[in-house]
């Protein structure tokens, strides 16, 4: 590579194209932490990826909410808010029509998910999507992957080995199905990805997002709870939203192989946004656009809530 960019790295074609293979790399460093995550949990030792816990002494935020604007907004990527680079699903920016709604303070946490079991989630149809409560039934689960009672308490599988779970950090490893019947048991809903980016833009301080290069490698509790905006929109979890994966008005994949690189997944999954804490920092942006199957428990994922104005 090194010899191939001395002779022609001047070239637009060879320098886009190194360019996405960067922005590649880093999204499968993310992945090698999910699999080694995902391998560890098999080993009867509850092997430790990693030896620094990250439990932090700030106190459980409430959840408040902050209204939204509704209206004509533009949606998409834009170099002059999120940087020149973009991937082609992000593409083209085009106006689309929101209704007034608010948006949670933070992502729900472990304390609050864990009253959603206890309230009987995982044996209520009524909450379930009609897949979703097939998925509950024929995999008999009972609550999110690396999730186990032992002893009366409730521990998680984490990089840093088994701990005991702390209920003011975001739930993660939720599934698109486990996300959707928990906003509705909580009386609301999953954002749409226009109106998660519509707050994301309306951030005025994102604050000091938990991103990989933290070395928690796990979702941290929120540390202000005076701000006036939402937080942690940013790293931690990856929120579902009830936005299906599908490409924008006006939307072409690219000629040649890197076509292949978003536009053949746009079918059965759902979109996910603001990164998490295994993604390298400076990785996302606003329209950052993630994509999963709706099973799909072991990315680090989570769900903040929304509801109607």
């Amino acid at each position: 590579m090194q010899a191939l960019l001395a002779a022609r790295g001047g070239e637009p074609e060879l320098a886009a194209l190194v360019t996405l293979g960067l922005h590649h790399e880093q999204q499968h460093q993310e992945l090698l932490l999910t699999d080694i995550k995902h391998a560890l949990s098999f080993n009867p030792t509850h092997a430790a990826y990693a030896r620094r816990w990250p439990m932090t002494n700030v106190r459980a935020q409430p959840l408040r909410w902050f209204a939204q604007p509704g209206g004509l907004i533009e949606h998409g990527h834009d170099p002059a808010l999120d940087g020149e680079f973009c991937f082609d699903n992000e593409t083209p920016r085009h106006g689309v029509y929101t209704a007034p709604f608010e948006i949670a303070s933070r992502p729900v946490n472990y304390g609050e998910y864990l009253a959603f079991i206890e309230d009987g989630g995982y044996r209520r149809a009524e909450l379930w999507l009609s897949m979703g409560w097939d998925w509950v039934r024929s995999g008999e689960r009972s609550a999110p992957l690396y999730l186990r009672q032992a002893d009366g308490a409730w521990l998680n599988h984490t990089l840093q080995g088994a701990v005991e779970v702390d209920p003011r950090t975001p739930v993660c490893h939720l599934s698109y199905f486990e996300a959707d019947a928990f906003a509705r048991w909580a009386g609301a809903r999953l954002p749409t990805e226009v109106e998660w980016e519509q707050a994301a833009r309306c951030l005025r301080t994102p604050g000091r997002p938990n991103f990989a290069d933290r070395g928690a490698f796990h979702p941290l509790p929120a540390e202000n709870d005076a701000a006036d905006e939402p937080m942690q929109m940013f790293g931690d979890v990856w929120e579902w939203t009830q936005s299906s994966y599908a490409a924008y008005p006006g939307y072409r994949a690219l000629p040649g192989a890197v076509g292949e690189y978003n536009g053949k997944f746009m079918s059965n999954q759902y979109v996910l946004r603001g990164g998490s804490c295994a993604t390298p920092a400076g990785h996302v942006r606003a329209s950052y656009r993630n994509f999963f199957p709706t099973d799909a428990q072991w990315q680090f994922s989570g769900v903040r809530l929304a509801r109607d104005l």
